[in-house]
């Protein structure tokens, strides 16, 4: 599948990966300017760990020489100008997740994410006006809170080629209603694949969300949640019900500056609705209108909701068994 592989070229060297996201996080450029990192250890901290490396305030090319799990005792923070490249290699981070607070310029990719234990316990958790964030080929299941959020007043996020398991509430897009400067986020989530997950695929607030090409499978709950004055578009994107057959789930709530509850808005273009899988319909409440894509950027791989794309959705999305890159020289 083309579609599947539009960063197949990115493969090539190491740092070519670095602005080939689609979408709103389309300008992440990662630690492209920057030094290579060497993970040596799955040690939690000290020399030659993830969390040291990550902590370092120039940018960084960071890659791993080590598979197997890397326990956090807490959450490991994640500066700018960072790119976790865990191409050629297998690692499973648990125990905690990554927090991408208060920067921008970040890549994650090829990463396996699982068990993380505790009180707000996220796989990625961005927040507090992150932005240029790209998640790319990453296995996330089975924490106590979320597998990837963004909130307060985050933006400019891509999540591409992602398979969600094992989980219940999967993604939030804006946290509170009280939170109006969420007016601003903008993501794109593409061909990832939400397999037997319960709940937010995503859960919106006030934020614009394009979604295409996604596969979502025998969910618990609902499929998309449009909440306040949410955004959202749906392209060619694969519905296939369980025992639930809600699709889209709207939920009215009122934003801190005003008077009136609302709901969000979504809509669909050319998805596929498999097992009685029902859209749903609007409230009888004020919601807002829809953005259009193009507005934002002119290109993006789609292709029709097809038995093909949902099989190679199954195996494609997610960590894989792809060889680390060799690195290029710096121009």
């Amino acid at each position: 599948m083309s579609s599947l592989a539009p960063y197949s070229d990115a493969d090539a060297t190491l740092r070519a990966l670095a602005g080939r996201a689609e979408g709103f996080g389309r300008l992440a450029v990662g630690g492209l300017d920057g030094s290579v990192y060497h993970v040596t250890t799955l040690a939690d901290d000290g020399d030659g760990s993830l969390r040291v490396g990550c902590s370092y305030v120039e940018s960084l090319w960071i890659i791993f020489h080590v598979s197997g799990t890397l326990r956090l005792s807490s959450p490991l923070i994640v500066s700018s100008y960072k790119t976790i490249d865990g191409r050629g290699q297998r690692v499973k981070i648990t125990g905690h997740g990554l927090q991408l607070m208060k920067c921008e310029h970040v890549i994650v990719c090829n990463l396996e994410f699982e068990g993380g234990r505790g009180h707000d316990a996220d796989a990625i958790k961005i927040k507090d006006g992150s932005r240029h964030i790209w998640i790319d080929r990453c296995s996330l299941s089975d924490f106590d809170d979320g597998l990837i959020d963004v909130t307060r007043g985050s933006t400019d996020v891509t999540i591409s080629r992602c398979k969600f398991s094992a989980h219940n509430k999967v993604m939030l897009i804006g946290a509170d209603s009280g939170d109006v400067g969420d007016r601003c986020i903008r993501v794109t989530i593409h061909h990832c694949f939400f397999d037997g997950t319960r709940q937010r695929h995503p859960r919106v607030r006030f934020g614009k969300v394009h979604l295409y090409n996604n596969y979502t499978r025998k969910w618990g709950l609902y499929g998309v949640c449009a909440s306040v004055e949410s955004q959202i578009i749906s392209q060619c994107n694969i519905y296939e019900a369980g025992e639930s057959k809600v699709v889209l789930k709207y939920m009215t709530e009122k934003a801190a500056d005003t008077e009136e509850e609302a709901s969000g808005s979504m809509i669909s273009q050319g998805d596929l609705f498999l097992g009685e899988a029902q859209l749903g319909s609007a409230p009888n409440r004020e919601a807002c209108g829809v953005f259009c894509a193009s507005e934002f950027y002119t290109n993006w791989s789609m292709e029709l909701p097809t038995q093909e794309l949902m099989k190679a959705l199954e195996t494609c999305t997610g960590w894989q068994p792809i060889p680390r890159p060799e690195d290029a020289p710096l121009l």
